[in-house]
This record gives structure tokens, C-alpha cells and sequence, in this order.
């Protein structure tokens, strides 16, 4: 009777929050749910990790203590020859064995600050005491609203700069349907290998004239404890929006979910403000660009030109040879006809330090010889 009443299948559904989430775990990027008890948080994990093929190991963050993850000190035969190393739990151990998986650190609002503290290096650095986790293996955690988590405590500032924060929420009908024996399937982003140079070079190319148009941007510490405890943007979490917006251009994951997912990194102004450029920005695929360069048309706009100068140089360095390279400076030439050298001085000097000592120096170079003789690029 209650294996019949467990049973159940799953059918194609879209559900942003559960895109954004897919999107985050597979750009490998540490995700934090925030939902109240009792949505199903756990459960769409659990079928997250079962369409990835991995195991999931389940960790109650608010029953351990620090030394659960910063490891218990074991010592050896000589400490004062080898030092005393520091032992994992047997959780960390199994995913070192597996090689991959995904651990869920569930009620972490209900943490203590000193296993909060020792969570720090786990998230970001994947190290358990002396152990390091292999790089496939994903972390997600979930939270209560500390009104409504048992001895609920806010994120401390760097633990939570650390995360994607996604909120989660049930839907009535959903649930409905999911009782009565079917519930969405959780999809998983398919990464094109093929896309990857370009995907990455025009997400760099958008980070990069966003964050130039919107210095202030960079970082912003909230001035709340309880703002500081959810998505704000930082150097670190922008990062993230690159990793993000890559494994967007590379999966085609849906537009909503990456919009959810940027805001869960840097918070809502800073993440719909890049939202929205990004939704005006219209890049062109840099690597059609290095094909055929004397075809494309230079931006309008100084943070586009950026945009696209700084992808197609990332695109060039991703795969360096005589052609792309030569290529790049027929692209920066048209900068200098349009009447911005300026803009394209910063990508000169980072093409210029991609040449192969075997090659001519082109022509275009002519109109940036000061600034990469300045530089040291250039010699003579």
C-alpha cells in the first residue's frame, strides 16, 4: 500500500525555478533554495540528481557541529614530521570514492554561526578537513526564512556571497497533479561542445561592457543583516553571472530561467539592470566574426563596442592561430575607422600579447603603436 501510494511518473513541464535551478548545478555553481517547509525542495533535487546519474548525499547542516566539516584531527605516527591531518565524514568520503555526485546541506538558516563559518571553505573551495571533493561534484543547500526556521539565524555576508540564491514556491495545480501520480520532470541542460569557445567569449564580452558601463556595480554590500544574507553583487558572484550566462549560450536554457538565476547571484537591482542590457544587447557570434571579419558591422553604442571587442579577443584566445589572430586586428581596424581607438586600446594590447614572435606585424597595428609600445607589447 504505500509503495502504490509512492508511485509516481513525470511528464515535460516549464517551470523557470526548476530551469534556473538545472542551470545553476550544471554550471557547477553552489545553489541555496529558499522556500518555506514542506514544497518539495528535497524532492526535485532528488530527481535532479537521478536525470544527471549521480549520487546524492543528504547533510542536516543544523544538527552538525564545525568540526563536521572542518574535519576531526586524527593523529598519526609522527605530527611533528607529517602534521595532523584532518579526518572527513564518511559523506565526503563516498563522493571522493564515487567521483561525483550532488551533497545537499539542508536547514542552513538554522546553523549556527560557527558551522555557518566552517561551511565557508566547503562551498567555495570544495574541501572537507583534509579531503577534496573531485570537481563533479555539485552543492545545493536549502533554508527556511529564519521567521520561519527552527532557532533560525541570518547568512553571514561571505557565506551567502557564495551562493545562487533561488526562492522557491509551490503551485497549487502542480501539486494536484503530482498527488494524482504525475509530477514535471526536472530538465538537464545538454552542454554543445562546439559552442563552448564562442558561448564563453560573448559571455565575457557582456560581463565585461556591462560592468564598464556600471562600475558601481562591481560590488555593493548591502547596509542590512538581512540583505547581506541573501544575493549581492561582488567580483566573486559576477563571476558566477559569467559561468551562468556561458552555460546559457552553450545549452539554449530558457531566457526566464537565466534571468532568475542571474538575479539569485547578484541580487534583484544589479541582476535585472544586466537582465535587461543583456536582453538589448544583441552580441553577434564572435566566431562567425574571426570567419569572415570584413562582414560585420561595429556597434553604436561605447558599452556594445566593449561588449563585442572584448568577446571576439576572448574567442581568439581560445584557440590561437595566424588567421584568427589576424583576423582580431581587421576587426579592431574597423574600430579605429569608426572613430574609437579608445575603446579598442585594452583589446590591442590583449591581442598583441597573443602573437607568435614567427608573425608579421599587420598593417592595423599602425593605429595603436603608442599605446602598446606604452605598455611594453611593442618594442622598437
Amino acid at each position: 500500500m504505500v509503495a502504490a501510494s509512492r508511485a509516481w511518473r513525470t511528464e515535460p513541464a516549464r517551470d523557470p525555478k526548476v530551469e534556473a535551478l538545472a542551470l545553476a548545478v550544471a554550471a557547477n555553481l553552489p545553489v541555496l533554495l529558499w522556500g518555506e517547509p514542506g514544497i518539495g525542495k528535497s524532492a526535485t533535487l532528488q530527481q535532479l540528481a537521478e536525470g544527471m546519474g549521480t549520487p546524492m548525499e543528504t547533510v542536516i547542516a543544523s544538527v552538525h557541529e564545525p568540526s563536521d566539516f572542518a574535519g576531526l584531527p586524527i593523529v598519526g605516527d609522527s605530527p611533528a614530521t607529517d602534521g595532523v591531518p584532518m579526518a572527513p565524514p564518511d559523506w565526503a568520503v563516498r563522493l571522493a570514492r564515487t567521483g561525483s555526485g550532488l551533497v545537499f546541506f539542508d536547514e542552513l538558516s538554522s546553523a549556527p554561526p560557527a558551522v555557518q563559518a566552517a561551511l565557508l571553505r566547503v562551498v567555495l573551495e570544495r574541501r572537507v578537513g583534509s579531503l577534496q571533493l573531485p570537481p563533479a561534484v555539485r552543492i545545493v543547500a536549502a533554508a527556511n526564512p529564519p521567521t520561519s526556521a527552527a532557532d533560525g539565524w541570518h547568512l553571514s555576508p561571505p557565506l551567502a556571497n557564495r551562493f545562487v540564491h533561488l526562492y522557491w514556491t509551490h503551485d497549487a495545480r502542480t501539486v494536484a497533479r503530482g498527488l494524482a501520480g504525475t509530477w514535471p520532470a526536472v530538465p538537464v541542460p545538454s552542454v554543445e561542445p562546439r559552442r563552448t569557445s564562442s558561448a564563453v567569449a560573448r559571455a565575457r564580452g557582456a560581463v565585461a561592457g556591462f560592468l564598464t558601463a556600471r562600475p558601481g556595480l562591481a560590488h555593493h554590500l548591502p547596509g542590512d543583516t538581512e540583505a547581506r544574507g541573501g544575493a549581492w553583487p561582488s567580483p566573486r558572484t559576477w563571476e558566477m553571472v559569467l559561468r551562468l550566462l556561458a552555460f546559457h549560450f552553450s545549452a539554449g536554457t530558457g531566457a526566464d530561467a537565466l534571468g532568475l538565476a542571474v538575479v539569485g547571484a547578484v541580487g534583484d537591482g544589479a541582476g535585472l539592470e544586466f537582465v535587461t542590457y543583456l536582453e538589448n544587447l544583441d552580441l553577434p557570434d564572435p566566431e562567425r566574426v574571426l570567419a569572415n571579419p570584413e562582414a560585420f558591422a561595429l556597434p553604436e553604442r561605447g558599452d556594445r563596442q566593449l561588449a563585442f571587442l572584448t568577446a571576439v579577443i576572448s574567442a581568439v584566445r581560445s584557440n590561437v592561430d595566424r588567421r584568427r589572430w589576424e583576423a582580431g586586428w581587421v576587426v579592431l581596424e574597423k574600430a579605429v575607422e569608426a572613430g574609437v581607438p579608445d575603446v579598442a586600446a585594452r583589446a590591442a594590447m590583449d591581442l598583441a600579447a597573443l602573437r607568435d614572435p614567427a608573425w608579421p606585424v599587420p598593417a592595423a597595428i599602425d593605429a595603436f603603436v603608442e599605446v602598446l609600445q606604452l605598455s611594453g607589447r611593442l618594442s622598437g
